[in-house]
Parts: structure tokens; C-alpha cells; sequence
């Protein structure tokens, strides 16, 4: 099951499609969906659980907590907002686009995919790319 909460204003328009989206992302990675949480917030709200939980004093825009179960996927993802709407901007995208690729990067950190180093970047994002052509708009 995949849960959307609000501690901002801001709400998805297409959290149905979304969801089916990421159920299928989940399903092509060979894993099956349990539940996750996707928590959208501010920044401050995401760096006091950097600093809590990682130890680190900066801002991000996604940090996830990975809580699978063999091959089931469970966990929680914290997305700021307000970073995505920057990346949006710096790297001259939709707001809709990054939100979707930041999304979509939580659920590859759970099918183990990591970001560390440039190598595991490059694959990472690759990654992202194809997922993001999954995503349809059905009518």
C-alpha cells in the first residue's frame, strides 16, 4: 500500500496515478509492495530528522528509512518540498517531473539501489530515467 501524508501545504494532484506508478515500478524491479509511507514536509521539518536520525546538520530534499522484509518493500520516505522546488529550478524541470523523480529515487534506495559514489550515481540515476518512462496519465 502506498500512503501519502501532509506536513505542508502542498498535495499531489495525482496521488491515484502516482501510486499505480510506483506499484508498477515496484513490480518491474521484481519486488512486491508492502507499505510505504511517503511523508512530504518543508525543509526544517526534514533537516531536524537529518540531524536526529543521520547525524548530518544540512539540508536534503528525500532521506528514506528502508524497513523491507525480504522481497517486500516497506519503508518510510521524507521529501521536502521546498528542495524539490529548487532542484525543479536549478535543473530546469517541471516541479510535477522532480517531484516524480525524487519519488521514484526512494523506492530504488529500497530496491537497493544506492547513490554514494559516482558509479552507483550513474546507475541511480539510469535508473530513474527508466522508471520515469513508466509513469502514464490514464484517463
Amino acid at each position: 500500500m502506498i500512503n501519502f501524508f501532509y506536513e505542508t501545504n502542498f498535495k499531489l494532484s495525482n496521488s491515484d496515478v502516482v501510486s499505480s506508478w510506483i506499484s508498477r515500478v515496484i513490480l518491474s524491479e521484481n519486488k512486491s509492495e508492502g507499505e510505504i509511507n511517503f511523508i512530504l514536509c518543508n525543509d526544517e521539518y526534514l533537516l531536524k530528522i537529518n540531524q536526529e536520525f543521520l547525524q548530518h546538520d544540512t539540508y536534503t530534499d528525500i532521506i528514506s528509512f528502508d524497513n523491507k522484509v525480504g522481497n517486500q518493500l516497506n519503508g518510510d520516505i521524507f521529501i521536502s518540498v521546498e528542495r524539490v522546488e529548487d532542484n525543479a529550478k536549478k535543473f530546469n524541470v517541471s516541479m510535477q517531473d522532480e517531484m516524480k523523480r525524487v519519488l521514484i529515487h526512494g523506492v530504488l534506495h529500497f530496491c537497493g539501489y544506492k547513490d554514494k559514489t559516482e558509479d552507483e550515481q550513474d546507475i541511480m540515476t539510469a535508473k530513474e530515467d527508466e522508471k520515469l518512462l513508466l509513469f502514464h496519465v490514464e484517463q
